[in-house]
């Protein structure tokens, strides 16, 4: 069981760079690849990216390449995305998710646990 908390969403303005962070409840987190996701109202729920569990590999989406990152920390259980030259189309509420199956999953069915949510607003 993985309890997940995301926190550092908020208001920016395009262009602009947010830094969001996700803690892990649990003693076995590296064995969970990461995933960040995001809805927008009205939208169906879009992959980000994703870590795996060492944190040795990430995979992104086309739409977010060469501007967001993913890093992790398995001492601290917390998982970052760090989101530059935001665009005002990408806020959302932006979610953390963790799963066991082999890396690279990109639908929302293939994660296991999810958090919260938190808010991410672009104005232009």
């Amino acid at each position: 069981q993985v309890q997940l908390v995301e926190s550092g969403g908020g208001l920016v303005q395009a262009g602009g760079s947010l830094r969001l962070s996700c803690a892990a409840s649990g003693r076995t987190f590296s064995s969970y690849a990461m995933g960040w996701f995001r809805q927008a109202p009205g939208k169906e729920r879009e992959f980000v990216g994703a870590i795996s569990g060492s944190g040795g590999v990430t995979y992104y989406a086309d739409s977010v390449k060469g501007r967001f990152t993913i890093s992790r920390d398995n001492a601290k259980n917390t998982v970052l995305l760090q989101m530059n030259s935001l665009k005002p189309e990408e806020a959302a509420v932006y979610y953390c998710a963790a799963t066991k199956r082999l890396f690279k999953r990109v639908l929302p069915h293939e994660y296991d646990y999810w958090g919260q949510g938190t808010q991410v607003t672009v104005s232009s």
